[in-house]
């Protein structure tokens, strides 16, 4: 008797898998939000292969890895689904893909960096600790200087007075005074916020006086800039 082993197909249209063998979200991904012109990447889905694993980034849906090997039980899972963006001092930092495959005792969750390049692009994957992933997409949608600042329904000058408090606040240059008077200002902003029904968590951190957020409304805009999806 000869035994004939099928290909796997990644685990996303092989026949001979039972549906319950194939991907399963856990969860529905949360809507777009964040930068505008950053949208349009809604519905594309990138790749990239490395060593024996093939990973597929679709921004504000999910990340998968697929083995790509003969084996019988060639892995195919989730990375993360798409929630939420992670923003220090009035910046983008990263998109958080959570909520994928079990792993352990907690689920598969990965972070994702964007960076710019003249194309669009899925560059590097990296695993920094078990079960969490980094991931580095590039594109011209980032190369504009304000592409990923945080302005929530400011007018312009108060995008103005944000980014001069931010920039103060990084470079030292702040008293005792002024770093009070700044936390008020901080305390109007989000109160802003609050007042145009715009949710977010905020950490303020007393020795350095800096201020995160993290942010999962549709509400929140970038500067457009002026360089298209290539």
């Amino acid at each position: 008797m000869k035994i004939v082993e099928e290909p796997n197909t990644f685990g996303l249209n092989n026949p001979f898998l039972a549906q319950g063998s194939r991907l399963q979200p856990k969860v529905t991904p949360f809507p777009v939000s964040g930068p505008a012109h950053l949208h349009r990447l809604a519905g594309k889905c990138f790749s990239f292969t490395e060593s024996t694993y093939k990973y597929e980034f679709c921004p504000f849906h999910n990340i998968t890895q697929h083995e790509q090997s003969f084996r019988w039980n060639a892995y195919s899972g989730i990375l993360g689904i798409w929630q939420e963006w992670e923003i220090v001092n009035n910046t983008f930092t990263g998109m958080w893909m959570r909520d994928g495959d079990t792993c352990g005792t907690r689920n598969r969750e990965t972070k994702v960096i964007l960076v710019c390049s003249a194309s669009s692009k899925l560059a590097q994957v990296s695993e920094p600790s078990t079960c969490v992933y980094s991931l580095t997409f590039e594109t011209p949608l980032v190369c504009h200087p304000h592409s990923l600042l945080v302005y929530p329904t400011l007018s312009e000058a108060l995008q103005r007075e944000w980014d001069e408090a931010e920039q103060a606040r990084y470079e030292g240059l702040i008293t005792e005074q002024d770093f009070q008077k700044q936390r008020e200002e901080i305390e109007r902003l989000q109160a802003l916020l609050t007042q145009h029904n715009i949710p977010f968590d905020s950490k303020q951190n007393e020795a350095k006086g800096t201020v995160s957020m993290t942010v999962k409304d549709q509400h929140l805009r970038g500067d457009t800039g002026l360089i298209d999806l290539q």
